[in-house]
Parts: structure tokens; C-alpha cells; sequence
């Protein structure tokens, strides 16, 4: 992600692992803190182009990363943050936030990103658009993401995605594909 990538790491989770795990989002967190650190009233993401507010919530490191950043030790905190989120599946908030302390410390360089609470209903985001195929297919509702940019600062064109997905055998989904497929899933 990092190298054919280049866009920022994060990992993506359903509204219901969030809320069994009592995270916040950052904009919330921030609004709560106002007083005490003026500077958050003036940095309101309240002008985001494509959503009311930011999905952002904690950034995060396993326990038994070094720096965080390095490839290896990203890549340790999201599949055991995804083996988290299974274990968790059944068991009280409580318990769930305890096993999450024990296993992981914050601040990170791990962002998470919290789905809206009716997925796509709601909003047509990415992290949704996973959260929703990740449903659809059964599994954990954790995946990770990165945008791809271009060599031109800028995000990758669908059609330069496109061919990225062919060169590298890889399946290419539209999110309207998602979009369908879910809607008539979750009817």
C-alpha cells in the first residue's frame, strides 16, 4: 500500500465494533475539549466537501510494535486489531475495551476510520463501501485502505486504477457495483 499506494494507511470498522470498543470519533473528542484547547473551536471540520464530519477516530499501535511506522510494524497493529475485533465479537464492552488496552496503545500511526452507523444508506464513502462488502462476504467488519495517488499528487484516475487492477490480477469493483450488490442484500 505503501509503495503502489502512496496515499495514507488506515484501517476501516463497522459502527457497532466502534461502539462495542467506546471509541470516539476525533471531531466529537475535539468538540469536548473546546474549552480547555481553544484551537480545536477554530479546526471544526465542519467544510468537508463530500460529508457532514470526518469518520476519523483514534491512531493506534500494537503493543508489540517498535516505532509503529515501519511497514512491518503497521502491518502487525491491522491484523491484530482485525483478530481483536473477532475476538471481541461476543463479549461485553467492558471486557472488550479492557483485551483492546491490554493489546494496543494510542496515540499510532494506524488511523482508524469509523463507518456511518447505516452504512450506505448514510454515506457512499469508502470506509462504507468496505464495511459494507466485508458484510456482504461475511467476514470481520475490519479492512484496511489506502488511496492510491498518482505521479501527480493527486489521486489515481479510475481508468490508471483500472489498469493497475489488470497488471496485478486484481479485482477492480465500481463502488455503484457495491452500492447494488448491498442494497439488494440488506433488503
Amino acid at each position: 500500500m505503501r509503495k503502489d499506494g502512496g496515499g495514507l494507511i488506515f484501517l476501516m470498522i463497522s459502527h457497532p465494533l466502534a461502539q462495542q470498543l467506546k471509541l470516539p470519533f476525533l471531531s466529537d473528542l475535539f468538540a469536548s475539549i473546546q474549552k480547555q484547547y481553544p484551537v480545536f473551536k477554530e479546526l471544526v471540520p465542519n467544510d468537508i466537501p463530500y460529508d457532514t464530519k470526518s469518520s476519523f477516530s483514534l491512531y493506534i499501535n500494537h503493543r508489540k510494535t517498535f516505532t509503529g511506522i515501519t511497514d512491518n510494524d503497521r502491518s502487525l497493529t491491522m491484523m491484530e486489531f482485525a483478530a481483536l475485533a473477532s475476538a471481541v465479537k461476543n463479549i461485553d464492552s467492558t471486557t472488550a475495551m479492557k483485551k483492546f488496552g491490554k493489546e494496543f496503545r494510542s496515540p499510532g500511526h494506524v488511523p482508524i476510520c469509523i463507518a456511518s452507523e447505516h452504512l450506505l444508506r448514510e454515506r457512499k464513502g469508502h470506509t462504507e463501501l468496505v464495511i459494507s462488502l466485508l458484510e456482504l462476504a461475511g467476514l470481520t467488519p475490519v479492512g484496511s485502505g489506502c488511496e492510491m495517488m498518482g505521479e501527480h499528487g493527486k489521486a489515481l484516475s479510475k481508468e490508471d486504477a483500472k489498469r493497475y487492477a489488470e497488471n496485478n490480477n486484481l479485482v477492480f469493483l465500481e463502488g455503484a457495483e457495491i452500492i447494488k450488490a448491498w442494497t439488494a442484500w440488506s433488503k
